[in-house]
């Protein structure tokens, strides 16, 4: 086993800590800025992303940060890279290597994730930039005769090769088979279709000769779907994706950092919170968030230099509620008193 890759991913799910993911690329962070009005350009992007990762104390509560490929190159207002800023705060930086979710020939309504082909010399490069740990994300959608075995198997097999690619680079690989929550699918079949695509997925990383202890996973929570009558409560979600990740999640794995996908900050941390009360578990249950971190943070910024104290002191504090739901001890009344 790879001691290093193996401490590097214990590294990332240390008590009380979790995965801030600013990896959003240039077309989604500019949905992100249209909606608060501001322009997307390389510099406002930068001041953004600099703003949240110089924040005060988050250390405490943010073990590394996904970056994308832009952020990865740009230097802070002093000329210091953006990936030293991070490692300098012992924060660890990461990169998304995958080239997006493109649709499956074939295979209408499905997309599997291209992005392989040149990733050796990339990862070389990412590692001569201080990368510790790199991201792939695959996605699931759940819907008339869909997920098809093609479609997840197709996905699994990248994200093998991807983690395999990693790991001979040097880096730890997050694994993300998302499960997208569109749709008016009931918690059930939600539970279904993740526990198909992640017995699918860890055969084909088995089969690829992954080391897991050097591996962390990135999954969605088992949720209803967006659109369903009936939505799960807090204590049933948590309850059915910790026994589901129980069946079908190796042990090995040091940690399963979970993605919001489209959560609410609130609902996200309470349902991270729900699980990690329920006991101890095989493996780490800690949070790589987005948008559940973000934007609070991005709706107070709004562009304004003026408003930057209070935006990172709002990140901050989303931060220590995601720290707190790690130990299995947030409590929604804790958001007033954000507030």
């Amino acid at each position: 086993m790879n001691e290093r890759l193996a401490a590097a991913a214990r590294a990332l799910v240390a008590p009380g800590k979790g995965i801030l993911a600013a990896d959003e690329s240039t077309g989604t962070i500019k949905k992100r800025f249209d909606a608060i009005g501001v322009p997307s350009t390389e510099d406002t992007r930068r001041g953004y992303r600099e703003m949240l990762f110089v924040t005060d104390g988050i250390e405490s509560a943010i073990s590394g940060v996904i970056l994308y490929d832009e952020t990865m190159r740009q230097r802070d207002s002093t000329g210091t890279p953006l990936p030293t800023v991070l490692a300098r705060r012992g924060i660890a930086p990461g990169i998304k290597v995958d080239r997006g979710a493109k649709p499956m020939a074939g295979f209408p309504g499905e997309r599997v994730t291209e992005g392989l082909d040149g990733l050796r010399d990339r990862l070389a490069e990412y590692v001569e930039m201080g990368a510790v740990f790199a991201k792939w994300r695959a996605v699931i959608a759940i819907g008339e005769g869909i997920p098809t075995t093609a479609c997840v198997g197709a996905n699994a097999r990248a994200l093998a090769r991807y983690a395999a690619l990693c790991q001979e680079a040097g880096l730890v690989p997050i694994v993300e088979p998302e499960v997208l929550m569109d749709g008016p699918h009931d918690i059930e079949r939600c539970r279904e279709v993740t526990e198909a695509t992640l017995a699918t997925v860890f055969a084909a990383l088995l089969e690829a000769r992954i080391e897991l202890e050097g591996t962390l996973l990135k999954p969605s929570m088992i949720l209803s779907g967006s659109e369903c009558p009936r939505q799960a409560d807090v204590q049933e979600v948590a309850e059915t994706t910790v026994r589901s990740f129980r069946r079908v999640v190796p042990a090995a794995v040091p940690g399963i950092v979970f993605l919001s996908g489209g959560q609410t900050p609130e609902r996200a941390t309470a349902h991270l919170s729900a699980m990690n009360a329920l006991g101890d578990h095989p493996w780490e249950l800690s949070f790589s968030y987005g948008r559940a971190l973000q934007a609070p943070a991005l709706k107070a910024w709004a562009g304004d230099d003026a408003n930057v104290p209070e935006a990172q002191r709002v990140f901050r504090r989303r931060a220590e509620l995601n720290g707190e739901a790690r130990r299995g001890t947030y409590d929604p009344t804790m958001e007033s008193a954000a507030a």
